[in-house]
């Protein structure tokens, strides 16, 4: 008989808590064949996250959302909290010195037999090894994550089989980080001053391998400051509370549980500016395994309490028991993962899919007004808010996550203010969101040096209101678009509705002086995804006014109909953008017209402009040097699909599955190949989005979910289904297979 994937889980979950039959799709492996090009993976649960390493048990980065340092002069940036994670063990004292884990050389003489195992499906890390210190060897096990089921809470637990009678030390710990210095007023400094700063400490902008980024140098952690730390020898409790620099207020409590029947032969507690430890010494057995558990709460300013009610979190989690704690969080996961896309004949294309979502998933919350950044829970992007929230990763967990999509709307609807601020500064009426926005309070982060995107790169606020319009057509949730979603939409559209010039002379409204989505060309006059965007905003406004009940301003439709989209009529396509303008750059986007067909745009056009569009868009990048980065390679997918070349379709996504930007052991996606800027969460959006809508050829509509496009089925692929989507409250499957005749075909069923 066959069994589903979630029987088989709830199955294995009666045998141990630890899901034993998981489905090799959700799982990613690491041996000892990693060591020297390890990238550390994720666990998170979109509040709060830690990296993996490869012992799992290092004191590693951790970050929580929209927790942001606000240095003076310097842009917000994530702010580092203590780590959380640590266990240290040591062996004892030898004639060679006592030595720890977490410090010896990781070699495959002393990690031997090594596996480290990120079970996606059930939201857990596991590492095996055995631990070689001297004559000494310890096998050693390790199980951590972070609570989707309750998210304040973390476990990390470790058993010890040593192969020798003694005594033997750990360390639980919590690691505050020293201030990143360096530190530059990144806020203030121009380009040329950014890089002689660069070069001046001795510093490079390039990756550095495995895993350190090419802008390292310049998106470091934020600073986490501890006003208070303590412990208690008796209880095996430790706490703290904090402050990011000019931010936030946040805590963190741990509750140690030693093995059952175990007494500790002494228990000390340790503290400096670097780090608050219980230190435990037992005598231990050869054979015997030993298991100690760390629990770990966690919080912030507006999302829980102080240190001592976190302490009151990680005691009772310490109470119910680390099986109990597990299997909520296993459930949680399990329930996540009900919505889905499965893939028939293509298991590597399947991970893939699902490392993406994993990602996805584990860096958004829901329910909330919290953001996703760029690269999410990571200082990647200083962990500022781009377009890339609304256009990438907002379409892409609308049908299969609402809850968590709807947070990102809600962000922006939370920050209108702000925006409405800097249009008024600037002489337009409604709102102008910042390019690079803090995820806490909305406010513009943009670099000085940068400060051209800020003015210029405004098809921002057209992503704003496109969203925001999405998630109403999505779930017809009248109430939300009235007190929500309305404000942003009308906000938007007087910004366009002011920044538009009319040319009386050409009878026509023209947008000058923009970025363009293809950011090489900084100064254009009349940029066409820009414009485009700008024209659906405003359409959007007349309609949602309509919706809701309130009066549209005519001037908007007279905007919208006027406004130039720059096309070329002798070869029948359009342009990126003024034809005044040169398209002579071998940029790295080559053409941004695939993006005039990304779903939640999706410009009208008759089939043949929207192949010759294709065909136009294609010909820059064939003769570029450069390979198209992961971002670039969603719009052409795509925009394949919806021109009706499935071929093309099928192989620009084989170049999303195949191209060295996903980064081993646990597929990581960094934006290029090359830079090693990694949790990419745009690019994990734009890879969900060419399947759930490019490969589907589904549109969210007034009319509902529409086939917009006849479906895409890559060759290789037998069948692939959207699994439990929402849409206006009911739930379907969706599935595009192969006919009689060969052909692609779609099918819904009502759950």
């Amino acid at each position: 008989m066959k069994t589903s994937r979630p029987m088989l889980a709830c199955l294995a979950l009666l045998v141990s808590p630890l899901c034993i039959a998981t489905d090799p799709s959700f799982l990613l492996t690491a041996t000892s064949k990693d060591f020297d090009a390890y990238f550390p993976g994720q666990l998170a649960n979109g509040y709060f996250s830690t990296m993996t390493d490869v012992r799992g048990t290092g004191g590693n980065l951790a970050y929580m959302v929209a927790f942001m340092d606000y240095a003076k002069g310097d842009v917000s940036r994530p702010a580092a909290i203590p780590g959380w994670n640590e266990i240290d063990y040591s062996t004892g004292p030898s004639q060679a010195g006592q030595f720890w884990l977490n410090q010896v050389d990781i070699t495959t003489s002393r990690f031997q037999n090594y596996q480290q195992t990120l079970d996606m499906y059930n939201g857990v890390l596991t590492t095996h090894y055995r631990y070689v210190d001297g004559k000494k060897s310890t096998d050693i096990e390790v199980t951590t994550f972070v609570s989707q089921a309750s998210p304040h809470l973390a476990v990390n637990q470790l058993s010890i089989t040593p192969d020798f009678d003694g005594t033997v030390d750990l360390s639980f710990a919590l690691n505050p980080w020293a201030p990143h210095k360096p530190r530059f007023p990144l806020a203030e400094m121009t380009g040329d001053q950014m890089q002689e700063a660069v070069a001046a400490n001795n510093l490079k902008l390039q990756p550095i391998p495995p895993a350190t980024p090419d802008r390292a140098p310049l998106w470091y952690h934020g600073d986490t400051h501890v006003l208070n730390a303590g412990g208690d020898t008796r209880a095996l409790t430790l706490w703290l509370d904090g402050k990011a620099e000019q931010g936030a207020t946040m805590a963190e409590a741990v509750a140690v549980a030693l093995p059952q029947g175990v007494r500790a032969s002494a228990i000390k507690l340790y503290k400096d500016d670097y780090r608050v430890a219980l230190n435990i010494q037992m005598d231990v057995h050869k054979g015997t395994t030993y298991t100690f558990t760390k629990y770990v709460a966690v919080s912030r300013d507006s999302w829980g309490g102080d240190a001592k009610q976190d302490l009151t979190l990680a005691t009772n989690a310490r109470t119910a028991g680390f099986d109990r704690v597990l299997a909520d969080h296993q459930h949680a996961w399990h329930t996540l993962w009900q919505s889905d896309i499965t893939i028939d004949g293509d298991p590597k294309a399947q991970q893939i899919v699902h490392s993406d979502l994993y990602y996805l998933i584990s860096n958004s919350t829901p329910d909330t007004a919290w953001p996703i950044g760029a690269c999410g829970l990571t200082p990647g992007y200083t962990g500022h808010i781009f377009w890339d929230s609304d256009s990438w990763v907002f379409p892409a967990l609308l049908l299969l996550h609402p809850e968590r999509a709807k947070s990102l709307v809600m962000f922006r609807a939370s920050t209108l203010t702000q925006a409405q601020q800097r249009a008024s500064k600037r002489g337009w009426r409604g709102a102008m969101y910042p390019w690079e926005a803090d995820p806490d309070n909305g406010s513009s982060q943009t670099p000085h040096f940068a400060w051209i995107l800020d003015e210029r790169e405004i098809h921002v606020n057209a992503d704003i209101a496109i969203a925001q319009w999405q998630y109403y057509l999505a779930t017809h949730d009248r109430d939300w678009l009235v007190h929500h979603g309305w404000p942003v939409i009308k906000a938007v559209a007087d910004f366009w509705a002011s920044r538009a010039i009319y040319v009386p002379a050409k009878q026509r409204y023209e947008i000058q002086h923009v970025t363009s989505v293809d950011e090489d060309y900084n100064d254009v006059p009349n940029d066409t995804f820009t414009n485009a965007s700008a024209r659906k905003a405003l359409d959007i406004a007349t309609q949602a006014a309509a919706v809701v009940g309130d009066k549209s301003d005519p001037h908007w439709a007279v905007v919208a109909k006027g406004l130039y989209i720059p096309y070329d009529n002798a070869d029948s396509h359009h342009l990126d953008f003024d034809p005044s303008v040169a398209h002579d750059i071998d940029s790295w986007g080559g053409s941004s017209l695939p993006m005039l067909s990304y779903p939640s745009l999706d410009v009208p056009m008759n089939a043949d402009v929207r192949r010759r569009d294709y065909a136009y868009a294609i010909a820059p990048i064939e003769r570029s040097h450069r390979d198209p980065n992961s971002m670039g390679l969603a719009p052409m997918s795509i925009a394949a699909a919806t021109a009706g070349d499935a071929r093309d379709a099928s192989e620009w996504f084989e170049r999303n599955v195949t191209a060295n930007v996903l980064k081993a052991p646990f597929n990581v996606r960094t934006e290029t190949a090359t830079n090693n800027t990694g949790y990419f969460a745009t690019a994990s959006g734009g890879l969900i989005q060419n399947i759930v809508y490019g490969f589907t050829g589904l549109r969210i509509e007034e009319q509902g979910l529409q086939q917009a496009y006849p479906p895409v089925l890559p060759s290789q692929w037998s069948s692939f289904t959207l699994k439990h989507i929402r849409f206006r409250n009911q739930f379907y499957d969706i599935t595009v297979k192969r006919d009689a005749q060969g052909n692609a075909s779609l099918t819904r069923t009502l759950l």
